[in-house]
């Protein structure tokens, strides 16, 4: 330790350790942060040290208005970055088989407002009893916390709730364009609700790709119907809201990400009853019981459901965990460049599909996706070069001789 700073160090509750780097102070947290090549004197009024967050501060920048330039933990970032791309690759995963295993459910299990009521208790029961079984932590349920969520999960019932009625009145790939078009809103709402920038020219050529694949689809659908475009432009509306809200919610509740899966699914549910006052979907269940149309405890029912359930969890938590680290925008492209391996299983799998051209549109719309990634990932700044000497409120640290 160097003696002419030990005093001031122990004032600050560092310590202060000669390298060959120069002077560097030990932290109470135990990361070093570099001053200058040979340190002198270091008035301690003048040095803002980091302190450490409260829990009204959570979700804010740790350190603020700090002189001292720290050294980055490598290891720790780069497990982040891969922890990072793990939850995207997951999300993109669920994504692009959710899609057709909810189109496989609804068929066999026609009621899209029960199917989702069922995704939605699986989820929130799933989490609750993990939990109760110490396989995970999640937040606890507060009523205050309830209501002020209240507003996104209806959001978020909306979105599913069209989801599941387009997918029962249309095709997949009539799913997948308007899933294609909703960038272009959320981009808008960005820059309106959340204060973003407006898109740059690249990225708004990218949304135009997007929409012309739109399009050629509507044009050269061979099955078009009315109701089915209903409940698509309600799918859009419904889901461009979802996406910009939830990422406000996201930031600013202090939820963590098991916590948001809970509160979301659990209120959610919670509206089902609504659906069925509006939706008269309870007498239509009611009717088909007694007609005996659908075997309730056959294995082809029943295989479907289930898995659009345990989809529906896994979708849930890597949803939400993706969209602390994007923007809300990204968030969405990113939903729309997954699609691809929804349509080769969908050709693979279902002659309900495009013709040729309808699929190029679909292609294309899922290009223009892949364009707007590009047109919106910056390259990574370079990093500075280490100064000689850091100044702490403008004050040398370091004392020359010829100074008076």
């Amino acid at each position: 330790m160097c003696k002419h700073l030990s005093k001031q160090c122990s004032a600050l509750n560092v310590v202060c350790i000669r390298t060959s780097a120069g002077h560097c102070w030990k932290n109470i947290d135990g990361s070093r942060s570099v001053i200058n090549s040979t340190a002198a004197v270091l008035p301690s009024a003048q040095l803002k040290l980091r302190q450490p967050l409260s829990a009204s501060t959570a979700g804010q920048s740790q350190y603020q208005n700090s002189s001292i330039t720290s050294q980055p933990d490598g290891v720790e970032s780069q497990v982040l970055h891969r922890r990072c791309q793990s939850q995207m690759l997951e999300q993109m995963t669920n994504s692009s088989l959710l899609s057709i295993i909810n189109k496989w459910a609804i068929m066999k299990f026609p009621f899209p407002g029960l199917l989702t009521a069922l995704q939605y208790f699986v989820s929130a029961f799933g989490v609750f009893a993990l939990g109760k079984l110490g396989l995970l932590k999640h937040d606890k349920l507060d009523p205050k916390v309830m209501l002020k969520f209240l507003p996104a999960a209806f959001c978020f019932y909306l979105s599913i709730f069209t989801n599941s009625e387009l997918l029962l009145h249309a095709n997949v790939d009539t799913f997948i364009v308007f899933r294609s078009a909703v960038p272009i809103f959320v981009a808008i709402g960005e820059t309106f609700y959340l204060k973003q920038p407006l898109p740059a020219g690249k990225t708004w050529f990218s949304l135009g790709i997007i929409f012309a694949g739109a399009l050629i689809y509507v044009f050269t659908d061979r099955e078009f119907a009315l109701d089915a475009y209903s409940w698509a432009f309600a799918y859009l509306a419904s889901m461009s809201i979802d996406f910009v809200y939830i990422k406000h919610i996201v930031m600013t509740i202090g939820l963590d990400t098991w916590g948001l899966v809970l509160y979301n699914n659990l209120e959610a549910l919670l509206l089902f009853p609504l659906e069925l006052l509006i939706m008269g979907e309870g007498m239509q269940l009611s009717k088909e019981t007694s007609k005996q149309s659908i075997d309730w405890l056959s294995f082809d029912v029943w295989l479907p459901v289930g898995l659009s359930c345990v989809f529906g969890l896994a979708i849930s938590f890597f949803g939400f965990s993706c969209r602390r680290g994007i923007s809300a925008t990204g968030f969405t492209v990113l939903g729309v460049v997954n699609k691809l391996l929804t349509v080769i299983i969908n050709l693979l799998v279902w002659d309900n599909h495009a013709s040729l051209i309808g699929t190029l549109g679909l292609l294309t719309c899922i290009g223009g996706g892949i364009l707007y990634q590009q047109s919106t990932t910056k390259p990574k700044p370079s990093p500075p070069p280490a100064p000689a000497e850091i100044e702490v409120e403008g004050q040398p640290l370091l004392k020359k001789p010829n100074d008076s």
